[in-house]
């Protein structure tokens, strides 16, 4: 046992929490903020949200019987006190690692991440699904939902809190609040408010009153509305009571005792109720509380400076920073220019554009259906709207994208970031389907450039080209190439061949084309920058199918309904025997982990596309050999 974490190394699971002494409990959230730092600080993840959490986490397993009561966590950003006290603290060194810990909650890691979180907004709706399924069981279960207050700007939040309270079902909300400006509501005497109104006697004289009262129809009436207009002035708890919810707060959310106290008054009452709790993000390492932003999500630093540790990579761009330095360029030029972006700022690089163009930029919050319909009103207003969203972050918006843009055949621009493999977020947010669910709709151009000049004028055609079109880019650095700043279109559906070659030829989209250079230089192959999913360029398609004998596809996207989908599509329509071998993601989930080892696992990586080359030759040569015998 460490002397730095004497009570924390004595929690092996949640129920060794409840034999802490009530003057320990504010020592562990301490030990725990401190390992958190430590552990985080070499291996990178998400930081501020965890340490805001950690005395609410505490508090939550000190009341509850986990994993048998059920604990939503929303997201998953705040989850990592969660899973140390839930027995995986030795493991934190390979959080984010292949074959470690996800960032993330996982229902397959552990018993007690009961709902799995990569996408916000979500932990209300499961909690309602677990409490009808423990009712329908006759189960005993408590059902508590954990929701930050980004969380509640999607949609879906509400529409949960809305069903919830009109079932009446037995959960409670805790919505961890650390941005809405209420902080003065937050103190002794409010703490001790909450305490009283959470209590067995209030409610009993509460109970009583209104008997009395209900006697005398008018002043209950009157003591009603007198009842609401206080909790409205008071507190911002009028709304959720009108969801049909029983709000109390707000409370001090580093207070792990005074939590104890509220949480434990809560557990056994019956109906929607929710707790509102304000905490800080970064609580306990004073650089994350000064910027909680940067410290949302850390590569691994330096805890006395906060300095993230030396990069091997100089003098390169990400893909993401590209594309910053281009909406700049073009909006200079372009007053109808507008971005969109849900909750992304940083993440999306619209931060100088905000500074530059702050009439022209909108943060929808976590609400991506809300993000595409806007486009939708904005192109229709006349403006030329540019949404900046992660692939991962689009699929949530499909049918905004189906019924308000392409049926309506406005003119939007897409910039999908963080296409591909992203790696260390795992399976929630690799952005491997946006080819194949985008592909499918009619008109809509998709853009695959291979590096940060290709993505340079690709974002310029899109922005040029009247209707739905997209440019898919990935996470991480761009070849360090001199920017051409000429905002220029290309074709649009027009290949480019990069080498040509004999009897094998690889038709590349995206960035893997940078793998599949090395291959072709050693066995002699074509290599051709597809450019386009669609529209596709059939010629060069069927020119290369007529002049090789062996044809791979190459994409980071999923094989099914992807870019190799669309070359089988021209293949099969224009009846070439051609056999083409897809290489891209296979059908499966994609776990956490390095980018490079996920795409040498998945055969997408120099070693991995000669070895499938070679084994397909091999393959077709010997079928060829035992049909000359026969």
């Amino acid at each position: 046992m460490s002397e730095t974490y004497k009570i924390l190394d004595r929690i092996k699971k949640p129920s060794d929490i409840k034999t802490l002494g009530r003057n320990e409990l504010q020592d562990l959230s301490d030990e725990l903020r401190l390992f958190i730092i430590e552990s985080i600080s070499k291996t990178g993840g998400h930081l501020a949200a965890g340490l805001g959490a950690v005395d609410l986490t505490v508090a939550l397993h000190f009341v509850y019987n986990t994993p048998e009561d059920i604990l939503v966590w929303d997201i998953g950003h705040q989850c990592y006190p969660h899973k140390i006290l839930t027995g995986r603290k030795e493991q934190m060194l390979s959080l984010r690692k292949k074959d470690g810990l996800s960032g993330f909650l996982r229902r397959d890691e552990s018993v007690y991440d009961a709902f799995g979180a990569g996408h916000s907004s979500t932990s209300i709706s499961a909690a309602i699904g677990y409490e009808i399924a423990s009712k329908l069981k006759n189960e005993k279960k408590k059902i508590v939902a954990i929701i930050g207050d980004g969380g509640l700007t999607a949609g879906m939040a509400f529409e949960a809190l809305g069903h919830a309270g009109g079932i009446k079902s037995d959960i409670l909300v805790v919505l961890n609040d650390n941005e809405m400006s209420i902080s003065p509501n937050v103190g002794a005497v409010h703490k001790y408010l909450t305490r009283i109104l959470t209590g067995k006697a209030f409610s009993s004289l509460k109970e009583s009153g209104k008997k009395v009262l209900g006697k005398v129809k008018a002043i209950e009436e009157i003591a009603k509305k007198v009842e609401n207009q206080a909790k409205g002035f008071i507190t911002p708890g009028l709304l959720f009571e009108e969801l049909g919810f029983k709000y109390y707060g707000p409370v001090d959310g580093h207070d792990t005792n005074g939590l104890i106290d509220i949480l434990a008054n809560l557990k056994d009452k019956s109906g929607p109720r929710i707790l509102h709790i304000i905490t800080k993000k970064g609580k306990g390492y004073k650089l994350a509380e000064q910027n909680p932003i940067s410290y949302h999500g850390v590569t691994p630093f330096d805890i006395k400076t906060g300095q993230a540790l030396k990069s091997k990579i100089k003098n390169k761009l990400t893909y993401t920073q590209i594309f910053s330095r281009w909406i700049n360029e073009m909006a200079a030029l372009n007053n109808d220019l507008v971005a969109i972006t849900p909750a992304m700022r940083e993440g999306s690089g619209l931060v100088d554009f905000e500074k530059k163009y702050p009439e022209r930029y909108f943060d929808v919050g976590i609400a991506e259906q809300h993000a595409i319909t806007l486009s939708a009103g904005l192109s229709c207003g006349g403006l030329k709207p540019i949404v900046a969203i992660y692939s991962t972050f689009l699929q949530r918006g499909y049918d905004q994208l189906i019924h308000d843009v392409v049926i309506q055949k406005l003119d939007v621009l897409l910039a999908i970031d963080r296409a591909g493999i992203v790696g260390a977020d795992g399976e929630t947010h690799q952005g491997i389907y946006d080819i194949s669910f985008l592909r499918i709709l009619p008109k809509i151009v998709i853009m695959t450039p291979s590096d940060e000049l290709e993505m340079w004028k690709m974002l310029t055609t899109g922005f040029n080209y009247n209707g739905l079109a997209s440019v898919r880019y990935p996470r991480g650095f761009s070849l360090g190439l001199d920017l051409d700043l000429k905002l220029e279109n290309i074709e649009i559906g027009k290949s480019k061949l990069i080498r040509d070659g004999e009897k094998i030829a690889y038709l590349v989209f995206g960035t893997l084309i940078n793998n599949v250079k090395l291959v072709a230089e050693k066995n002699n192959a074509t290599v051709v920058d597809m450019r386009f999913a669609k529209p596709i360029d059939e010629k060069m398609i069927i020119d290369i199918c007529n002049s090789h004998e062996y044809i791979f596809t190459v994409e980071d996207n999923a094989i099914l309904g992807g870019a190799g989908s669309a070359v089988n599509e021209v293949v099969v329509k224009n009846s070439i025997q051609t056999k083409i071998v897809n290489l891209g993601v296979p059908d499966k989930m994609i776990p956490h982990g390095n980018q490079d080892d996920i795409l040498s696992d998945l055969g997408l990586d120099v070693s991995g596309i000669m070895k499938t080359t070679n084994d397909h030759i091999a393959s077709m040569v010997k079928l060829n050999k035992q049909a000359n015998k026969k």
